[in-house]
């Protein structure tokens, strides 16, 4: 069964910085793209960032670029997201997603999120 576990959201002011990470198990993670995709209260979900098996490539949202970085230890079977100068509009429920093949398609697995609040 493919289990996909993030932590570390919280509460943060505005500029600080949070790194997400994401556990998985199940799969041969090594082998699949990763996105984060986050929703905001009372909005539809957002894709975020992805990157290729391999994490030779990575693909940004344009208003996280620059401030977000993904990666991934194939080693520990973790995603990570570092999230710097966060702005209150970053508020939301961020997902680990898997995506079924080596680049990034589309999903087919979701973790259970991990909420990230900016405010002051």
């Amino acid at each position: 069964e493919v289990q996909l576990v993030e932590s570390g959201g919280d509460l943060v002011q505005p500029g600080g910085s949070l790194r997400l990470s994401c556990a998985a198990s199940g799969l041969s993670f090594s082998k699949y793209a990763m996105s984060w995709v986050r929703q905001a209260p009372g909005k539809g979900l957002e894709w975020v960032s992805a990157i290729k098996s391999g994490g030779s490539v990575t693909n940004y949202a344009e208003h996280v670029k620059g401030r977000f970085t993904i990666s991934r230890d194939d080693a520990k079977n973790t995603l990570y997201l570092q999230m710097n100068s966060l702005k209150p509009e970053d508020t939301a429920v961020y997902y680990c997603v898997k995506s079924w093949s080596s680049v990034w398609l589309g999903p087919d697995y979701w973790g259970q999120g991990t909420q990230v609040t900016v405010s002051s």
